[in-house]
Formats: C-alpha cells, sequence, structure tokens
C-alpha cells in the first residue's frame, strides 16, 4: 500500500487545479487500494479527531473532522472542518471551518448524511460550552451552557457554504443528560411505508447508564423526532437499511458488537444482542448497504460493508463484506495492522469504497480507496449435511451444499472438506453456478476407528481465484 503525503502540505498550484476541476484523475486499478493523509498533527491545528465520510448527489466526496487544541473530547475549544474532493478522492480541496466559536465554546464529533431527495447534506454534531457528554445537565434549554447541546449544519451548494441550527428541544428528552450525534454517516430509508426518511444515530445518557438512540426526520430535515432508546449499554452507533425493510443497528461494545433491529423506521429497535463475529475493543465502527437502491430480488441488495479495528485494542483495521444482511461475515480484509481507531465508510460513484479512518494513534487522518475485487472472497452460502450417524471405523459422504450468492456467474472449481487429525478425505469438482443457484455435493470421509465425540468439519469453495469457507460441528459414533 503506497502513502502519499497529505495534500495540504503540497503546493497551491495544486490547490487551485483540485478546486477549478480541471485535474485529471487517474483511475485506480481494478483489485487496487489507494492511501493518502488528510490531516497531519500540527499542521493547521494541534490535533484532528472524529472522522465523518459521505458521498453527495453530485459525487461530490465530502470528509469532515474535529480540529482539536487537545486530544480532549469537549468541553473543549474545538471546530469542525471539512475537506472536498470531486474527483473521488484523487485530490482534495483545501480544509475550510464549518462551525467555531469564541472559547470556551466548541463543536465536534461530526456526522453526515445527504437526503437523495433534495441534495441537502446534513453535518450533526454536538455542541458545548461547560459541560461534555457525561457532566452535561438533564433539561433541554438550548441556551444553558451546562447542557451539551445538538447542533447540524446543512448546505443546499454542495458543501460549500453551511447554515446552522440547534435542535436540542426537539429531540432532547428533559431528564437526559449527556446527547451527542454518532459520527461517521447517517442514513436515508430508500424503501417501504418510511421511504425518504433520515436517520442520524445519537448515544444518550439516562440515569448513569448510556443507550442508543435514532433521531429521525419525514419533512428533509425540517422537524426532527426522537425514538425509544435501546441499551443500557448503548455507545456509538450506526444503521443500515436492509433488504426486507427493517434496519439493523450496530453499536459500539467490547468484546463484540451487539445488534438490534427495528421494523418500525427507526423508532424501536428490539434488545441488544452480541454478534461474535464482529470482535471489537469498544471502538467507533462504520456499516454501510453496498447498493442501497438495489431491488430486493438483486443480490447486491442484501450486501453490506463493515470497518472496525478488529482486535482486543485500537489496531488492524478490518474492512468486512456480508452477502447475507449481515447474518454472517465471510469476506474480510486488513486495511492497516498497526495502530488505528474511528473509521467510516462510503460507496463512490463508480462502484469503489472509500474509507476514512484514523490513522496512528489519531496522528492522521487517512482516506483509502478500493473495489472489490480488492477486498477479494466471494460469497457463497455453505451448508454442511453429515449423513444421519457418523460411525467410526466408516467411510461415508458428507453432502456440503453452496449458493453464489454473489452477482455473477462463478465458473467451475473445488470443494475441499477440512477434517479433524486422523480422518482422510478428498478434493471435489464443483460446477459452475449462476448469481443464486446452487450444488449439492457429495464429499468422501474416512473416519479412523478411535475417534468419538464431536468433531469440526470445514467446507472451503473456491472459483475464478476466491473461496468462501462454512463449518459445522458433527458427532461420531464409537
Amino acid at each position: 500500500m503506497q502513502r502519499t503525503v497529505p495534500v495540504a502540505l503540497i503546493g497551491a498550484t495544486l490547490m487551485v487545479v483540485a478546486a477549478t476541476g480541471t485535474a485529471q484523475a487517474a483511475t485506480p486499478a481494478p483489485g487496487t487500494l489507494t492511501s493518502q493523509d488528510l490531516t497531519v498533527d500540527g499542521v493547521g491545528s494541534p490535533h484532528y479527531r472524529i472522522p465523518a465520510l459521505t458521498t453527495s448527489n453530485k459525487g461530490t466526496l465530502l470528509a469532515a473532522y474535529d480540529a482539536r487544541p487537545t486530544l480532549g473530547d469537549l468541553p473543549s475549544h474545538i471546530s469542525v472542518v471539512l475537506r472536498r474532493s470531486t474527483d473521488g478522492g484523487t485530490t482534495w480541496q483545501e480544509q475550510k471551518v464549518v462551525r467555531s466559536d469564541a472559547a470556551p465554546k466548541g463543536f465536534g464529533d461530526p456526522s453526515l448524511l445527504v437526503d437523495r431527495t433534495t441534495g441537502r447534506v446534513f453535518l450533526f454534531y454536538a455542541a458545548g460550552e461547560n459541560q461534555g457528554f457525561f457532566g452535561s445537565a438533564t433539561g433541554n434549554d438550548e441556551s444553558d451552557p451546562n447542557v451539551l447541546q445538538a447542533d447540524y449544519s446543512y448546505s443546499d451548494d454542495d458543501g460549500l457554504t453551511w447554515t446552522h441550527r440547534r435542535i436540542t428541544k426537539q429531540i432532547k428528552n428533559p431528564a437526559w443528560g449527556g446527547m451527542f450525534a454518532a459520527s461517521g454517516e447517517g442514513i436515508q430509508l430508500r424503501n417501504g411505508p418510511y421511504k425518504g426518511r433520515l436517520i442520524q444515530q445519537y448515544a444518550i445518557r439516562d440515569n448513569g447508564a448510556n443507550y442508543a438512540v435514532s433521531a429521525y426526520s419525514d419533512d428533509h430535515g425540517e422537524t426532527w423526532k426522537m425514538g425509544t432508546p435501546v441499551g443500557p449499554g448503548g455507545d456509538e452507533n450506526k444503521t443500515v437499511e436492509l433488504n426486507d425493510g427493517r434496519i439493523m443497528l450496530n453499536n459500539r461494545s467490547a468484546p463484540y458488537r451487539t445488534i438490534a433491529y427495528s421494523s418500525d423506521g427507526g423508532v424501536t429497535y428490539t434488545p441488544f444482542v452480541q454478534d461474535t463475529q464482529l470482535p471489537d475493543p469498544a471502538n467507533n465502527a462504520s456499516v454501510i448497504r453496498y447498493a442501497p437502491d438495489a431491488a430486493a430480488s438483486d443480490p447486491q441488495s442484501s450486501w453490506l460493508l463493515f470497518s472496525n479495528t478488529e482486535a482486543t485494542s485500537r489496531k488492524n483495521l478490518t474492512v468486512k463484506m456480508s452477502c447475507d444482511n449481515g447474518k454472517t461475515w465471510p469476506i474480510k480484509k486488513v486495511v492497516d495492522s498497526g495502530a488505528a481507531a474511528y473509521s467510516t465508510l462510503t460507496r463512490l460513484p463508480d462502484g469503489r469504497l472509500g474509507l476514512l479512518y484514523e490513522r496512528g494513534n489519531a496522528e492522521h487522518i487517512t482516506y483509502d480507496s478500493f473495489d472489490l475485487k480488492w477486498l477479494g472472497g466471494t460469497c457463497a452460502d455453505i451448508t454442511i449435511t453429515p449423513p444421519a450417524a457418523l460411525k467410526a471405523g466408516t467411510t461415508t459422504e458428507v453432502t456440503v451444499r453452496v449458493v453464489n450468492r454473489m452477482d455473477v456467474t462463478r465458473s467451475a472449481g473445488t470443494l475441499d472438506l477440512t477434517v479433524p487429525s486422523g480422518w482422510t478425505t478428498e478434493r471435489v469438482a464443483f460446477p459452475a453456478t449462476r448469481p443464486g443457484e446452487g450444488a449439492n455435493i457429495k464429499v468422501p470421509v474416512t473416519i479412523p476407528a478411535g475417534a468419538s465425540g464431536d468433531a469440526t468439519l470445514t467446507a472451503t469453495f473456491r472459483s475464478d481465484g476466491k473461496a468462501a469457507s462454512g463449518s459445522r460441528t458433527v458427532t461420531v459414533t464409537p
């Protein structure tokens, strides 16, 4: 992975070219990841934190983040700043201030949200004067310096100019203490009875416990309402619309992310449950739907992308892909094995993915882009069905069913079964499959005479240079 120098440090001539849009952006080669630092601590601000990223209706990339005097959260004299790219992130215009005020006032933790109907871009953040999230007073007095306020700015010219609003009274229950918008990106529902609804996630504090909750608007942001909090155990969280009309909420939690679902457009959610496929050190993460406008019958409609630091500490930034609305995450690749923190994803107009994240110990805000070919892997449903009885000292056949969940035909490939030590098996051929098509293949297995108890079988399907796996625990009878 090649790291480029920050655009902010390059000469003014390039900035003019980027701003006027006359530069010819080179299209990255398929299967590649590009990377560049948008910030360096000490250049323009002592510190930068909390990335937000979105793609406007015009295809402009907008990257927002905090410019901080220290690494501390609110209350602090923090400003929300933004950079724009009109060529898919190849070049970036100079950093501009969206919201700042005289000390001790501060604004932080940005989240971007685009209304795809009107084109308006919203930028949510918290506004603090005397208190932050943990010290905020109850009540929703919009002039109280001890209440952490809910503000947003909006732009009708693709992020060039911004108008500011405060919506604390609209969305904050007076019984709550602190409340802030979860940074990254909000969503707009594309289908179903709540089509067009704008949803921005918040974390709130109530009686000493933290909850996740959706703020939503059905009139393109003129007014906002707050749903019912889910928790305790809520924190920074993201939502994604699934192709069955539900909303999945993905919540910061350790040692695994927690998940909840809404069937009423984000007003109420099911209780949190752990997703043990998503280890997490309690860090902000991102989840998006790859093709939010795809029909439910289109395989792409159930593709989700997820990014987080998959470790017990803030390192090993990883991107995963699900082809079944987040039930399984069979594809993953490490973006940065070193120290990293918050991350946020967006889809680019050409189908590539943009990823903005805190690199190192937040010394940089870094922008990467990649495509699905770089991510690799293939989505397939893999089901292992053993015979009614697995007996030691016998040779039998295990049935493996593979269903192609991609939107392209997979060529004929192979199927391997990983078995315990002492067992024997062999590779078998697997036929070509069209999108949504599957096949059942019998794999011979010989079980040694001394085997007994539980054993794990893992089937691996390979085709076109890509692979998918699935496992099952079986019981051997002596």
